[in-house]
């Protein structure tokens, strides 16, 4: 028995190192199975997660591209916004102008001239003297400016009916009068008034001295102002600083929806 079990075990051996043996085959043919699954799912985790890359990578173009047009599109409607009130701003102080009867031209200074004496030496012009251009100097901050040609328009220009749908529905800020002071400021693009502060596309309630409440979304926050766009007819209106410090106009929060 011990001489067939060594025979039988030195036979084993040998086709084992021939590869031939019955169990070794078995045991090689699972090992390949395992290895090709495993190189399958490894090329199948390769490319789920290849097709997720594409899709955010599609995904946050799509934002990038969005997010441009849309500051494209505020940028180009600020600026509209701007020149149109610029432009507003030049007619009215032409129109107060011819109103008021002021003139740009320097009228030239009545001087009476003496007769000169036989013995009287010939005067020598002074040529160091230029006549000063004339200038015209703004005291006034551009709010108050425009707060003044709208009582001048109010008081001297006939009223025109404005259709409230109409972009140029602008309403006046009323005649100011010494009352509570505001604190107002704006701070890395969000204004900080009354103790709270406000951003860009948030839902506000803004009310004047007339007790007139309008229902506005903030549009843009500036430097100097804010424009707000009315949720009735969507026309945008300007408000500066200084109107919201001295009390001409008012914000409050409301809810968005």
């Amino acid at each position: 028995m011990y001489q067939d079990k060594l025979a039988s075990l030195k036979r084993q051996l040998q086709q084992l190192q021939e590869g031939t043996l019955q169990e070794y085959q078995k045991r090689m043919k699972k090992l390949d199975q395992q290895y090709k699954e495993r190189l399958r799912n490894a090329d199948l985790f390769l490319q789920l997660e290849t097709e997720q890359v594409e899709r955010n990578y599609i995904k946050e173009k799509k934002a990038a591209v969005k997010e441009f047009d849309d500051k494209k599109v505020e940028l180009k409607e600020n600026l509209i916004a701007e020149l149109e009130e610029k432009k507003k701003m030049i007619e009215n102080e032409k129109l107060t102008m011819e109103l008021t009867g002021d003139s740009m031209e320097v009228k030239p200074i009545m001087t009476r001239k003496l007769r000169r004496r036989p013995n009287d030496p010939v005067p020598i012009p002074d040529k160091r003297r230029k006549p000063a251009p004339a200038q015209l100097n703004y005291l006034l901050t551009d709010e108050q400016i425009m707060e003044d040609l709208r009582t001048l328009n109010k008081l001297k220009s006939p009223k025109r009916p404005v259709s409230p749908s109409s972009p140029e529905h602008v309403p006046s800020a009323p005649i100011e009068t010494p009352s509570q002071r505001y604190e107002a400021r704006i701070e890395e693009g969000k204004l900080y008034y009354d103790k709270r502060w406000y951003h860009k596309s948030q839902a506000i309630y803004l009310e004047s001295k007339d007790n007139t409440k309008i229902s506005c979304v903030i549009s843009s926050v500036g430097t100097n102002e804010i424009w707000v766009r009315k949720t009735s007819d969507s026309t945008k209106m300007r408000i500066y600083l200084g109107q919201l410090q001295r009390g001409a106009f008012v914000i409050r929060r409301r809810s968005a929806a």
